[in-house]
C-alpha cells in the first residue's frame, strides 16, 4: 500500500468572505484564508424571508426587501473592515426569479459597491454538490440541496459531476405557500415535479447527501430521537427505512413536542413538516444506500472553487491534522515518521483505516500543553467533536479513541463508551492498536524528529520487539515497561521486548 502523502498547509493568506442571499436568510461567512479546509471566522445570519409571497406574486418580499438592504450592507462593511482579499455576494432562487429581482440586485450594489452574482439554477446545483466533494472528495450518489425557494438536485459519480442536475420550485417556503399548508397537496406537486426527472438510478443503491438548514433541523431532531452518542450534524447517516420512520414520526409530532428539542430554532419548526415530506420523497424516488447529512453546501462550493488545484486535490482531513501539527504540535514532522514506523503493525489495513492512522499520528502531539491530569480527556473530548470536515461518526470515534490511548486513557470516561458503541469490534482494536503505538513511540523518542527512524519494531515468533541502536546514548538508559505488553497484545503477540543491536 501506498503511503499518505501528508500536506502541510500553506502560507495563510487574508481572509476571504462569502455573502449568500438565500429566499429565506441572508449569511456572511467569513473564512481565514484559502488553506484545504475552509475555516470560519465570522458566521452570522439575518432572516428577511425574501421568498416569502413569492409564489403567489411573482414578487419579493418589500418588507423582506428593505430589511436585505440593510443587512446585506451591514455585512460588506464588517467584511470590510476585516480586511478581506476576496468578497462574493451571490444570490439564489427567489432573486433569480422574482420580477423585481434585477432592481434589488441594482439596490444592494448601488449601496455597497459590490457586484452581486445571481447564479443560475445550474449554478446553484453545481455549487451545493462542490460543497459536498470540497468535504468528501469521492463522494458518489445524489445530492439535493433544499434552501427556502428551490431544490436542487446533482448526480455525482466518484467525486465528479455525472452529467445530469435539475432545479425545481419546490423550497421550503413555496412548497408551503403553494400547498396552503396540506400535505396531500405538497405531494402532488413534488410528485408532479419528480416524474419529469428520467435519471434516478444515478443515485439507486449509492448515498443521498442532504444540504440545507431546513434537512439540518431534521438531522437533529432525528439525533435527538435515536440517542445517538454524537450530537454532530456533519455525515450524521441513517439507513433509508430508519430515515423514512423518523420523518414519519415528524409529521406525527405536534409543534409543543418539537419546540421540547433542544437546539431547534423555533424559525424552523413551521417548516419541519414540509423539509420531512420533501426530505421522504427524495429518498423514495432516489432509493439510496445510506442518506448522509452535510453541514457542507453551496458556500463551501464557492470557496472550494477559489482553491487552486494543488490545493483541491488535498485530503481535507489530513490537511486539517498537518495544520494543527503546525500550529500546536513541538516537532510537526515527528508524526509522519510515526506514520511510517508503525507501518510493520499494520500490513493488512485497508486505505481507510490506514488515512486514520496518518491522522492520528499527526495529532499525536498536538495536545502535549494540557494538563497532564486531563491531557487525555481533553484530546479525546476535542478530536471527538471537532468540525473535520466530511469526517464520518465511526471515523471520528476511531480517531478520538486512538489518540485518547495514545495518552494512556484508560480509566472509565462516558463520552469513550459512546465511541466504542459505534464502533465494529475491528474498528475499535484498530484504533487501540494504533494509540498503544503512538505512545511506544513518543516515549522511546521523546517526540524528537530523527530518532524513530535509527529503530525497527519486528516480529520474532510469539514476540513484538523493537530494535534500538546500542551505541546511541539517546537509548542508553532501560526502556523496558510492563506497559508496553499491553501494544504487543493488541498487536496479537504474547509479549513485548526490547533489543539494543
Amino acid at each position: 500500500m501506498m503511503p499518505l502523502a501528508v500536506q502541510f498547509p500553506a502560507v495563510a493568506q487574508k481572509h476571504i468572505a462569502i455573502v449568500d442571499i438565500g429566499s429565506n436568510s441572508i449569511r456572511l461567512v467569513v473564512y481565514d484564508g484559502l488553506a484545504r479546509t475552509p475555516s470560519a471566522i465570522f458566521n452570522e445570519k439575518a432572516v428577511c424571508a425574501l421568498g416569502q409571497g413569492l409564489e403567489g406574486t411573482g414578487r419579493l418580499n418589500p418588507v423582506g426587501m428593505a430589511q436585505a438592504i440593510e443587512v446585506v450592507g451591514r455585512f460588506v462593511r464588517l467584511a470590510r473592515a476585516m480586511d478581506v482579499s476576496l468578497l462574493d455576494i451571490l444570490a439564489t432562487a427567489a432573486v433569480r426569479e422574482a420580477s423585481d429581482g434585477q432592481s434589488f440586485v441594482r439596490a444592494i450594489e448601488a449601496r455597497t459597491g459590490v457586484a452581486v452574482t445571481v447564479l443560475s439554477g445550474e449554478d446553484e446545483a453545481r455549487l451545493a454538490a462542490l460543497g459536498v466533494i470540497c468535504a468528501i472528495p469521492e463522494a458518489d450518489g445524489m445530492v439535493a440541496d433544499l434552501g427556502g425557494g428551490s431544490l436542487e438536485l446533482v448526480a455525482l459519480d466518484q467525486g465528479r459531476f455525472a452529467g445530469p442536475h435539475a432545479t425545481f420550485p419546490l423550497g421550503v417556503l413555496r412548497l408551503t405557500e403553494a400547498s396552503e399548508g396540506v400535505r396531500t397537496m405538497a405531494e402532488q406537486r413534488v410528485d408532479a415535479h419528480f416524474r419529469t426527472i428520467g435519471w434516478w438510478h444515478w443515485g439507486r443503491a449509492r448515498p443521498l447527501y442532504a444540504v440545507g438548514g431546513a434537512w439540518r433541523a431534521l438531522a437533529r431532531l432525528f439525533i435527538a430521537q435515536t440517542g445517538h452518542p454524537l450530537h454532530v450534524l456533519d455525515n450524521f447517516t441513517l439507513a433509508p427505512r430508519e430515515a423514512m420512520r423518523l420523518m414519519d414520526l415528524v409529521a406525527r409530532q405536534s409543534r409543543k413536542s418539537l419546540e421540547k428539542i433542544p437546539g431547534l430554532s423555533k424559525r424552523r419548526l413551521m417548516h419541519l413538516p414540509i423539509a420531512a415530506l420533501l426530505l421522504e420523497k427524495v429518498v423514495e424516488y432516489v432509493e439510496p444506500s445510506q442518506l448522509i447529512f452535510s453541514v457542507y453546501g453551496m458556500r463551501e462550493g464557492q470557496f472550494y472553487k477559489r482553491l487552486p488545484p494543488d490545493l483541491q486535490w488535498q485530503d481535507p482531513l489530513i490537511a486539517a491534522c498537518s495544520a494543527m501539527a503546525q500550529t500546536a504540535g513541538r516537532f510537526p514532522e515527528h508524526g509522519e515518521e510515526m506514520v511510517e514506523w508503525m507501518r510493520p503493525l499494520f500490513t493488512t489495513e485497508t486505505a481507510a483505516q490506514a488515512r486514520l492512522r496518518t491522522a492520528a499520528c499527526l495529532l499525536g502531539d498536538v495536545f502535549w500543553n494540557e494538563h497532564p491530569d486531563y491531557r487525555a480527556e481533553q484530546a479525546f473530548l476535542r478530536v471527538f467533536r471537532l468540525p473535520f470536515m466530511g469526517l464520518g461518526h465511526q471515523d471520528r470515534a476511531s480517531l478520538a479513541l486512538a489518540v485518547y490511548a495514545r495518552y494512556e486513557g484508560e480509566g472509565s470516561l462516558a463520552q469513550a463508551d459512546d465511541a466504542r458503541s459505534l464502533l465494529s469490534e475491528e474498528a475499535e482494536r484498530h484504533a487501540l492498536l494504533v494509540g498503544l503505538a503512538l505512545r511506544l513511540g513518543h516515549a522511546v523518542s521523546g517526540g524528537v524528529p530523527g530518532l524513530l527512524r535509527t529503530t525497527r519494531l519486528q516480529a520474532d515468533f510469539d514476540k513484538l520487539v523493537l530494535l534500538l541502536p546500542a551505541r546511541d546514548p539517546a537509548f542508553a538508559p532501560d526502556l523496558n515497561d510492563r506497559r508496553y505488553d499491553r501494544l504487543a497484545r493488541a498487536a496479537g503477540f504474547e509479549g513485548f521486548e526490547i533489543r539494543k543491536v
